[in-house]
C-alpha cells in the first residue's frame, strides 16, 4: 500500500484562512502589549485591539485543531463563531462600561458588572458550550479507522526513510 501524495499547495482554505486570522491577531495582541510601554501609557485603542485580537486568535486555535481535511470544521462552525462572537462581546462590553463602580452599584449575580461578564460571559459560556458541541459531533469529526491506518502506513515509511538515512550516515532532512 503505498502512501498518498501530499502536494505542497494542496492546503484547504479553512487552515489557511485561520494561520493567517491566528498571525494577524497575535500580531495585534503584541502591538497592543507593547503599547502598554509607550511614556506616555497605553493609548486607548490598545485594550481594543486585546479585546478583539484575543478572541480571534482563540477562534483560530480552535478551527485549526479542528478542521479536517477539506471539510473544514463542518457543524463545528456555529459554536465556535458563538463563542468568538461571546468572547468579543464580553471584553468590548467590559470595556465599554463606565469606570465608576462603588459599593452602591447594581450586582450582577452577586458581581459587580465588569466581573459578571468576564466570569459568566466569558468564562461560562463557552465552558458549558465547547463540550456539548464537541460531544454531538464527536462521530463525525474524530479519525475513522481509515484515517488512522493512513497516519500507521505513513509513519512506517519515514521510519523506513530515516533509518535509510541513518545507515548511510546522512543527516536527516
Amino acid at each position: 500500500m503505498s502512501s498518498p501524495e501530499i502536494e505542497p499547495h494542496s492546503e484547504d482554505a479553512t487552515r489557511r484562512v485561520a494561520r493567517y486570522l491566528l498571525v494577524v491577531s497575535l500580531f495585534g495582541i503584541a502591538v497592543a502589549y507593547g503599547a502598554a510601554f509607550m511614556p506616555s501609557g497605553a493609548p486607548d485603542w490598545a485594550p481594543w485591539l486585546l479585546a478583539m485580537g484575543i478572541p480571534i486568535s482563540i477562534g483560530s486555535i480552535m478551527i485549526l485543531g479542528a478542521t479536517r481535511g477539506r471539510r473544514g470544521i463542518g457543524p463545528l462552525k456555529l459554536p465556535f463563531i458563538f463563542v468568538v462572537v461571546t468572547l468579543a462581546v464580553g471584553f468590548g462590553a467590559a470595556l465599554f462600561l463606565p469606570a465608576s463602580e462603588s459599593v452602591d452599584s447594581t450586582l450582577w449575580l452577586g458581581l459587580p458588572a465588569r466581573a459578571a461578564i468576564v466570569i459568566y460571559g466569558i468564562g461560562l459560556f463557552p465552558i458549558i458550550l465547547l463540550p456539548v458541541a464537541y460531544a454531538l459531533t464527536f462521530e463525525s469529526q474524530t479519525l475513522t479507522a481509515e484515517d488512522l491506518e493512513q497516519v500507521r502506513v505513513l509513519a512506517r515509511e519515514t521510519e523506513k526513510r530515516n533509518s535509510a538515512i541513518a545507515d548511510r550516515g546522512e543527516s536527516r532532512p
